[in-house]
């Protein structure tokens, strides 16, 4: 996110009054896409001692459809985000697995142990409670497992070449595959320890870990698998693929490309877009344009522009 120096609270509140009377959609996310959200933090503070009521509140009984789902966003603290991204994965209509796997495979352990307190605050119950109650079997194990991870740091050097080949025994042959193996795996090493796994069951099996896991498992628990292995390889790379999924798919995903740009703008959004070149051969700035709604090209356009160009 493109920062605007220090951020004048009076200026912006007069700024946020005078649109939302209008309601002036390009002025209000050209401001909120400009700051921190931090910043966005203090001027919803600020706007509601100027005004006696919340900012959030406001914007919303002027806006609608998914502008007003953007901009909800962009003033929502990151962890309270991922959090309230999470119930609504678990309490809508279905459970939307894809969400539950973006977030659980790609975020560190500190991130996730502050998103359980909040979940628990501001959504009214357990994360794991339901996780559980709205998902199962191995799909449900991984996923827990990666919510009660203590640690993604360090390397356990008697591990490496055993992991690997443990990995290479249960994923023998599509019928059988011990799945339970590649679970405790996944679910109980750092991405660093994972790489060097990943290393040595190639050169002992001549294939990429990914390739098994297709061969070998199907559905989310596959899917799972496999966004926590490309995860512990790279976290940008792995959102540069899902951004790029979400616009090829019939019709863009909107609310995928609008909650990776959101919860990764402030993070590691340019090594996201560094590697979408690498991987794709145009820049995220061209591509993310053409398929997509008006909003979510305003996105890109308001703010986020330096650091999706070229």
């Amino acid at each position: 996110v493109l920062i605007k120096g220090t951020v004048h609270p009076p200026d912006e509140i007069t700024c946020l009054s005078s649109c939302l009377t209008g309601t002036y959609e390009d002025t209000i996310l050209m401001l909120l896409a400009s700051r921190s959200n931090n910043q966005r933090q203090e001027i919803k503070v600020e706007y509601k001692k100027a005004h006696g009521k919340d900012l959030v509140s406001a914007l919303k009984s002027e806006l609608g459809g998914l502008f007003e789902t953007l901009v909800v966003a962009l003033m929502t603290p990151p962890i309270s985000y991922d959090a309230s991204q999470l119930h609504k994965a678990l309490k809508g209509v279905g459970t939307d697995d894809d969400v539950l796997i973006e977030i659980l495979a790609s975020r560190t352990c500190a991130q996730i142990k502050d998103i359980v307190k909040v979940y628990k605050k501001e959504c009214g119950g357990k994360l794991e409670k339901d996780i559980t109650g709205d998902t199962s079997g191995n799909f449900q194990k991984l996923l827990i497992m990666l919510l009660q991870r203590s640690n993604d740091e360090g390397v356990d050097d008697n591990r490496i070449e055993k992991d690997a080949m443990e990995l290479i025994a249960a994923g023998k042959g599509k019928v059988g595959t011990d799945e339970e193996k590649f679970i405790n795996i996944l679910g109980n090493r750092s991405h660093e320890h994972l790489r060097l796994v990943f290393d040595a069951y190639k050169k002992v099996s001549g294939n990429d870990i990914e390739d098994s896991i297709e061969g070998a498992t199907t559905g989310n628990l596959e899917n799972l698998m496999l966004a926590v292995v490309k995860c512990a390889k790279s976290v940008p790379a792995y959102f540069a693929e899902s951004l790029y999924r979400s616009m090829r798919r019939a019709g863009t995903d909107d609310q995928t490309l609008m909650r990776i740009m959101v919860s990764r703008g402030e993070t590691d959004m340019l090594d996201i877009r560094a590697c979408f070149k690498k991987m794709y051969g145009a820049s995220l700035y061209t591509t993310i344009q053409q398929p997509s709604s008006l909003t979510c090209v305003r996105l890109t356009l308001c703010g986020m522009t330096v650091h999706l160009y070229n």
